[in-house]
């Protein structure tokens, strides 16, 4: 099955979580197929998908990935730690991301890029669900899963307390996700301009994923009324999407009527 249409996954839950989570929230998670997207996002769909292909081609002809970009220079690698150090930020934008690793991830998975918006609530006008006192103004926007060849292979949501964001409804979440622009270089321009291009090729993934984890959200804090569903370690991630990049432009390329830009 594509994932550009009517791709339809489980939710996944990370780490031993996976095991005690309850089956009344189980839900399934859609994406709407590429036919029922306007012309026009399908066309600013192709371009951020050959937008993405040419970051990795431009780095594969040097012998170098996406992930290595972010790694290289940072020292050791350790779990958890945030790579680059101090994260990626873009004041203009208020965008920033950082790529970090941890036992328990996705199948398959090397590491995986969080993304955020910095003044978040300031910038969207809109007050948070939920915000523990010591959290800052910063939306988690979503989540990319990478292989070990430095490549996407899935996309996540999660709980709140994963990323000590504040927690804004899904549509405001998602209104905020046009504003992700990291436009300067470090600490990789290929990077930054391929996570940039992400979002935009696999918009309609991240919807789903982003209204997915609300009702997910939802179920969970009716099947446990006594307890912070916020902080409730045994809800970590909220929703997964395989995805293919090489896949969805095909659909794209198909859908649009050619091959994009030359």
């Amino acid at each position: 099955m594509t994932q550009s249409g009517g791709v339809e996954a489980a939710p996944a839950q990370a780490g031993a979580a996976a095991t005690r989570r309850p089956r009344a929230v189980m839900r399934a998670l859609v994406v709407p197929p590429l036919a029922s997207l306007s012309r026009t996002r399908q066309r600013a769909m192709l371009e951020a998908g050959l937008e993405v292909l040419e970051c990795r081609r431009v780095l594969e002809k040097g012998g170098l990935n996406l992930v290595g970009e972010v790694l290289r220079g940072q020292g050791e690698f350790f779990e958890f730690s945030h790579y680059p150090e101090d994260d990626v930020y873009d004041r203009d934008t208020h965008s920033q991301y950082y790529y970090h690793a941890h036992r328990g991830g996705m199948a398959g998975e090397h590491g995986h890029f969080h993304t955020f918006i910095r003044d978040a609530g300031a910038i969207a006008g809109v007050r948070p669900v939920a915000a523990a006192p010591e959290s800052e103004d910063i939306s988690h926007l979503i989540a990319v899963s990478m292989d070990a060849y430095g490549w996407p292979i899935g996309l996540f949501a999660t709980n709140r307390w994963v990323t000590g964001e504040r927690w804004f409804a899904a549509d405001d979440v998602i209104a905020l996700i046009r504003r992700f622009h990291i436009d300067h270089a470090y600490p990789s321009w290929p990077v930054n301009r391929w996570l940039t291009a992400m979002l935009v090729l696999f918009g309609p993934h991240i919807e789903a994923l982003l209204g997915h984890r609300d009702a997910v959200v939802a179920g969970w804090a009716q099947k446990r009324p006594l307890e912070d569903v916020f902080e409730d370690r045994d809800l970590e991630v909220t929703g997964y999407l395989p995805i293919s990049v090489e896949e969805i432009v095909r659909d794209l390329q198909a859908a649009v009527g050619g091959a994009g830009r030359k």
